[in-house]
């Protein structure tokens, strides 16, 4: 199985630059970040805190 180098991963680098542009890379991280970040507090909640911090949702949907 092929494996990237590092001439070959700044050859990557330097294409994924040009075509996104530092602007929009910025953003793509600090997306991914986030989404990374939720889903570690969701995995790390145990499912008695799910069912605690849902009643609110229960009233909602009891009312309509």
């Amino acid at each position: 199985m092929w494996q990237p180098g590092m001439w070959e991963l700044l050859i990557i680098l330097f294409i994924v630059l040009i075509v996104f542009g530092t602007g929009k890379l910025t953003n793509i991280g600090s997306s991914l970040g986030t989404a990374i970040r939720e889903f570690k507090q969701s995995v790390k909640e145990t499912p008695d805190e799910n069912k605690d911090s849902d009643p609110s949702e229960k009233n909602e949907h009891e009312t309509s």
